[in-house]
């Protein structure tokens, strides 16, 4: 079976067999080969790099190439069961017109993303004034892909303005662990949020 990174092990606890799934960003298409040998899933991935699409492809995985920035999914309401982004929320010109679109087209949508309310990125604005740079943001403010980085309070805000349900949520540390104080004060100690939504 296709090993997996760890977040995307957690997604793939979260869906059900035989599902139709749609991964935005879906890179070389690892997750969506995984679920397939796992949950008998069938679906598409979406991604705008080329030779990332070829590798996709030659894992069996039907990838199309689309840029996430357009905003508009050309797919009906309703279309998937499930609809993934994964580490790739925070890389988007307008998050808030593509979540829509996930809690349009799927049944459920799944994001992840790094939380910038994470205690170490406090401490180094606060101390230093300069952004942070960590292992899950190692690059400098000028040559960033990150471009909408947020807490996880900035996301239930947004999901509550748009009445998004959160039916999940888990907030992991780096090695992908739900530790004491990341199940008591999440914003401060979690590094990584992983949520799965439906619209009402």
């Amino acid at each position: 079976m296709t090993k997996l990174r760890a977040d995307l092990s957690i997604i793939s606890d979260w869906i059900r067999p035989n599902s139709r799934v749609l991964d935005l960003g879906c890179g070389r298409g690892a997750l969506l080969s995984h679920l397939k040998e796992r949950h008998n899933i069938t679906g598409y991935g979406l991604e705008i790099e080329v030779d990332k699409i070829a590798d996709g492809i030659r894992a069996g995985v039907n990838v199309l190439h689309r840029d996430l920035d357009t905003g508009k999914l050309d797919f009906a309401s309703n279309s998937f069961d499930f609809v993934i982004m994964a580490q790739t929320l925070q890389a988007i010109k307008q998050p808030d017109v593509l979540i829509d679109e996930m809690a349009r087209i799927g049944k459920s949508g799944i994001i992840t993303f790094p939380n910038f309310g994470y205690w170490e990125n406090r401490l180094r604005l606060f101390f230093k004034g300069r952004m942070p740079l960590s292992n899950l943001l190692p690059y400098e403010w000028y040559n960033s892909p990150n471009i909408h980085l947020c807490t996880l309070r900035d996301f239930e805000k947004l999901c509550h303005e748009k009445h998004i349900t959160i039916t999940q949520r888990t907030v992991v540390d780096l090695s992908h662990q739900t530790r004491l104080l990341t199940k008591w004060f999440p914003n401060w100690f979690g590094q990584i949020a992983l949520y799965q939504f439906t619209k009402a």
